[in-house]
């Protein structure tokens, strides 16, 4: 079918962007409130075309819209075109209902910032470039959005650029992810070279003729994108830093958005992923890698959002691994996407909460005791931190337990190695969450006497409100009857595969709630009792390297700095002493020989005509010498 509507999603926030910059200081009284009522459109029309699609058939539910011919070369033909279906409008409802949410909450929070107006101008940019991203009918229309990400990213993350240290984030997020682009971009030089088409439909349809070996290639470099995207290994480094950006822009980036993409890129080339197996045991490699990486950091952190963001790599971690498994996790993946969109967009808005109570103060060493002083905030974050952490009958236990369960079902050595990384994934997960919350918003008083703890106004905790209500209900909602396995199976299991089932799923629940309670109970044991407003020295190897992210920037600096600069150092010196040294070489030859012709030039008549003489004499010698 096809549908004249879906350019609004990403026409109505690209204006509303563009308007809010070229008007400058004359929309400062009003920008903020006309980017929020946009962003509260888009989700009313996302709504509208869910219902509508809702009641089609399922063989007519996806929509197509071109806009434009873009490329026309030959035989190659790519239209500026977009798709909804029903693993895109999942993620259109997921970025326009929980950004507009934090559109509302940014209202409060960033009102006494002199560019409130700019800053909203940024977020729907960001929501148009997402936008596309999941909309596009082709690799790349996809590409597109997924470059105007990365650029919005950048000016979200380094909004605060007076300071040097926002400022070299939002460069290190820009610089990272520019690896990931790599691997888009030459993934899809790969499906040219071996479909000559870029579009979804068109190497769908030509996959099956394609050798493994292509495949494995192009799934390969659809994985570095998506590693560089969503923060997963080994290009996470950026994640942390990242929380340089306005607390909002952490909630709209690190929870619904920006690295939920390469879940979603994955999961849109299940047609690729699927052919090629090699390709899909690397991805669940990577994402049992993150997923540990991410929680074994965020046990170490004591300022509240970069534990957060540590979280986020690891439940991303989660996703990807799930999306290895092919048509038995694909669903899965989605369902903890979606699910962690709401109990993680709600606790880093908790943190900013907690934040503006608190000076924006983010060490929780120098908390303590805020939950009554901040009840609301207290039972909206405690909310999500009983989601993620997989508590029945909270969103985590429905989706992050169908992940572990996939993860044994997968059979063999794979299943065990596996499903016990999740496992320990979530005992971790489960301490470190506790932790956050103890340190928080219990125990002891540590704060300084200048704080003056308070709850937040409402334009801040209404949203926090609403995402709490998700974090609690749509785990339920998703997998009642099977309803996201079921929505999502025309896209990512066209076939109806049937899943093996080695473990009944009141067995693993039975582990993942086993693993909650330990992971709990040795945080409860470690941080219910007094704490100091600094952190101790005496720490163990372990827990400092783990502060230091697991030495990832060290790695980084021996294995890419390092020898990037002397590489640097070598091209310069050849280009001095080769390249220019060659070019200088011809300049002081012709200098030279000038310098040698110019002592001919005497300026006396007797010598010209000695040499005109002279010359004539070789000419007449010449010409006997060829006729004899």
């Amino acid at each position: 079918m096809t549908s004249e509507n879906l350019v609004y999603f990403i026409a109505l926030p690209l204006f509303s962007s563009a308007l809010l910059m070229l008007l400058g200081r004359k929309a400062d009284k009003w920008g903020h409130i006309f980017a929020t009522l946009v962003s509260a459109s888009v989700f009313v029309i996302g709504a509208m075309e869910f219902l509508a699609m809702r009641d089609r058939p399922e063989e007519s539910r996806a929509v197509t819209q071109k806009l434009f011919t873009w490329i026309s070369v030959g035989s190659f033909n790519v239209d500026a075109g977009l798709l909804l279906d029903q693993l895109s409008i999942a993620f259109v409802l997921l970025i326009t209902g929980v950004g507009t949410l934090i559109h509302i909450y940014s209202i409060a929070y960033m009102s006494h910032d002199r560019d409130r107006r700019r800053f909203f101008s940024y977020l729907n940019l960001f929501i148009a470039a997402m936008l596309l991203l999941v909309l596009g009918d082709s690799y790349l229309n996809l590409y597109v959005g997924w470059e105007g990400v990365g650029l919005a990213s950048y000016l979200l993350i380094g909004f605060w650029n007076q300071k040097p240290e926002y400022a070299t984030a939002a460069k290190k997020a820009f610089v990272a992810n520019r690896v990931g682009d790599l691997g888009l971009s030459i993934a899809i030089m790969i499906a040219f070279a071996n479909f000559g088409a870029v579009s979804f439909i068109g190497i769908e349809e030509k996959v099956g003729g394609a050798s493994e070996t292509a495949l494995t290639a192009m799934g390969l470099m659809l994985l570095l994108a998506a590693t560089g995207k969503s923060a997963q290994f080994p290009l996470q480094a950026w994640l942390g830093d990242a929380m340089a950006g306005p607390t909002p822009v952490s909630a709209l980036i690190h929870a619904a958005t920006m690295v939920t993409a390469g879940v979603y890129l994955i999961t849109r080339s299940n047609f690729v992923f699927d052919n090629a197996p090699n390709a899909q045991l690397a991805v669940v490699i990577i994402g049992a890698i993150t997923l540990l990486f991410g929680a074994i950091i965020g046990t170490a952190k004591d300022d509240i959002k970069k534990a957060l963001a540590a979280s986020t790599m690891s439940q991303i971690g989660y996703m990807i691994m799930a999306t290895g498994f092919g048509p038995a996790g694909y669903a899965f993946a989605i369902m903890h996407l979606l699910t962690h969109g709401f109990f993680k967009a709600g606790m880093f808005l908790g943190a900013g909460s907690v934040m503006h109570g608190m000076n924006d103060e983010v060490n929780m060493r120098r908390y303590g005791g805020l939950a009554k002083l901040m009840p609301i905030t207290t039972i909206t974050f405690g909310l999500g931190y009983l989601a993620i952490i997989g508590v029945p009958p909270f969103a985590g236990y429905y989706s992050k337990d169908k992940i572990i369960e996939t993860a044994f079902n997968a059979g063999g050595v794979q299943g065990i190695i596996f499903g016990s990384t999740a496992l320990l994934g979530a005992i971790i997960t489960a301490f470190y969450m506790t932790r956050v919350m103890m340190m928080t918003f219990f125990g002891n008083k540590r704060w300084a006497d200048d704080a003056h703890p308070h709850e937040s106004p409402f334009l801040m905790w209404a949203p926090m409100a609403v995402l709490a209500i998700g974090s609690v209900a749509s785990g339920y909602l998703l997998y009642s009857g099977k309803a996201i396995v079921n929505w999502l199976a025309p896209v990512v299991d066209k076939h109806h595969h049937e899943h093996t089932e080695l473990l009944p799923p009141i067995v693993v629940s039975a582990l993942a709630v086993t693993a909650v309670v330990i992971g709990v109970g040795i945080a409860l044991a470690k941080y219910r009792g007094e704490l100091s407003a600094t952190a101790p020295q005496d720490v163990s190897i372990f827990t400092r390297v783990a502060r230091r992210d697991l030495l990832q920037d060290d790695a980084n600096e021996f294995m890419f700095m390092r020898p990037g600069q002397k590489l640097t150092e070598v091209l310069v010196k050849t280009d001095d002493k080769v390249i220019d040294g060659m070019v200088r070489g011809v300049a002081a030859s012709t200098i030279g020989s000038a310098r040698g012709m110019r002592k001919m030039q005497t300026g006396y008549v007797r010598n010209y005509a000695l040499l005109i003489l002279l010359g004539a004499l070789a000419a007449f010698v010449a010409i006997l010498v060829v006729t004899l």
